[in-house]
């Protein structure tokens, strides 16, 4: 058996030595020798010449192998396609205009033990591409791209921040209460302390804690949890950023929305359109402000407002067969009404402003419309970016928010919130006037990707447990409906 080195000196990347040769003639051979590394991906033999692909992380370029200098050579025709290989050789390119590597000495690195597909077939099973994504990016190009298009995401927002001042801060995951947003929590529990413990649903509160010690503009980019099911938009685990910035308000934060994402459009597109379903779309700011209220009657010609009676909201959520509860409010009643004619059919970027009380349990009420809150949403394609409000600052009316969620938990809403008792003891100190921002990234991705599914925005999708040796298959599942 072939022995196994411990380590290779690599010279080049594929993405270098292309730099470094870019325009050769054809039929050139160069007195310059590297050394490379990747995985064997495409090969041909002909006679006495075998053609090979090699792919690292930069990129692809040819393997040129003649028999004549090439060592072990017959080894090297009985290359399994996957192989990780090391090659030393001159830089060339073939009489065709190929650049390529000739193939002087090369050494075995890993070997795959399972059949690699080929560039031209990749896999075609779905359920496969999301389980096995360590072979999906070597073959799906656009997986690979995806991946590092969200990367670069992540490095434009941290320089967008930063340039305006943001410190970046790291909060707990693991929270004695859940809190911060509505959602289902994932629990856990803690041997040493004997306790339960839930695995965050967002940074919130523990953020806005920082504003009260004195940090005016801080952000988070993390990993958040929430015990919900899967979809094309929704993972159990996905990555937010949530920032706070003192002395704002929620129009300070829409600005900062719109030329945030216009940044990071134009750093990693080179532009602010984008295209969605083979629909292009613009991300340039400024982008539309407009209440919910207007939204709904502009889209589905509903008059509705916080002073409906609420039996007429009733029977207009019942005759779009909404699902409804007794403990719905008219705050309720017109967000579902919203989220089931309007949302999706929001194309172009939009703020959508003012949200009930009602639903919006941390935020601060309207200087000017009693009953509604300063709270928007960023929709784009119909699909949520952001949520974001000014901030509840009296730790008098906190508590008597909590205190309504924590009897909608106990009449069953698993998703309400409990009375945090800590937060209103930061809040009893001060927290002065402040904006919040939430951005899901894995939306953001998505949008700037072009692409329909959360699934391939993320390295490894949650998915259901793989069918068993001899057992009965569970399958994915596709996608299920969040609860």
């Amino acid at each position: 058996m072939t022995e196994i080195p411990y380590r290779f000196d690599k010279s080049a990347s594929v993405a270098e030595i292309r730099e470094m040769f870019p325009d050769l003639e054809p039929g050139t051979e160069t007195d310059h020798e590297v050394s490379v590394a990747g995985r064997l991906m495409l090969r041909r033999v002909q006679g006495k010449l075998a053609f090979a692909t090699l792919a690292d992380a930069t990129g692809r370029i040819q393997l040129f192998a003649p028999a004549r200098s090439t060592e072990n050579f017959e080894e090297f025709c009985s290359l399994n396609l996957g192989d990780w290989i090391g090659v030393r050789g001159i830089v060339m390119v073939t009489r065709r205009g190929e650049l390529s590597v000739r193939v002087d000495h090369w050494e075995l690195l890993a070997p795959t033990r399972r059949p690699f597909p080929d560039k031209w077939h990749g896999i075609t099973d779905t359920d496969t591409r999301y389980r096995q994504r360590y072979v999906d990016m070597w073959v799906t190009e656009e997986a690979r791209r995806t991946l590092e298009l969200r990367s670069r995401v992540v490095s434009a927002i941290r320089r967008f921040l930063e340039d305006r001042g943001f410190m970046e801060v790291e909060t707990p995951i693991l929270h004695p209460l859940p809190g911060g947003a509505l959602a289902r929590p994932f629990s856990t529990h803690h041997n040493a302390l004997d306790m339960e413990l839930y695995l965050r649903i967002a940074p919130e509160l523990y953020l806005k804690r920082l504003t009260v010690a004195g940090f005016e503009k801080v952000y988070e980019i993390g990993r958040v949890f929430r015990n919900e099911g899967l979809s094309t938009r929704h993972n159990p685990e996905f990555t937010m950023l949530e920032l706070y910035q003192a002395y704002a308000d929620y129009r300070d934060i829409m600005e900062l929305v719109e030329q945030m994402v216009e940044a990071v459009a134009l750093s990693v597109l080179g532009t602010t359109v984008v295209s969605v379903g083979g629909r292009d779309l613009d991300l340039a700011a400024p982008w539309r402000r407009a209440t919910m209220e207007d939204l709904i009657e502009e889209t589905a010609g509903l008059v509705v407002n916080l002073d409906t009676p609420v039996e007429d909201l009733r029977r207009i959520a019942t005759d779009l067969d909404i699902p409804i509860r007794d403990s719905y409010g008219p705050g309720k009643l017109i967000l579902e009404i919203y989220e089931k004619t309007t949302e999706s059919t929001l194309w172009d970027p939009v703020f959508v402003m003012d949200y009930p009380v009602e639903v919006s349990p941390l935020s601060r009420e309207h200087r000017s419309r009693p009953g509604y809150t300063e709270r928007f949403e960023g929709i784009v394609a119909g699909r949520e970016i952001c949520n974001a409000f000014s901030e509840l600052t009296d730790p008098d009316e906190q508590a008597r928010r909590f205190e309504e969620q924590a009897a909608e938990r106990a009449r069953g809403d698993e998703e309400a919130m409990v009375v945090d008792a800590d937060y209103l003891r930061a809040l009893e100190y001060g927290l002065p006037p402040t904006g919040g921002l939430g951005v899901g990234i894995d939306r953001l991705v998505m949008l700037l990707a072009g692409t329909e599914t959360i699934r391939d925005v993320l390295a490894f999708p949650t998915m259901r447990p793989e069918q068993a040796a001899g057992g009965t298959d569970t399958g994915d599942g596709g996608e299920e409906p969040v609860p």
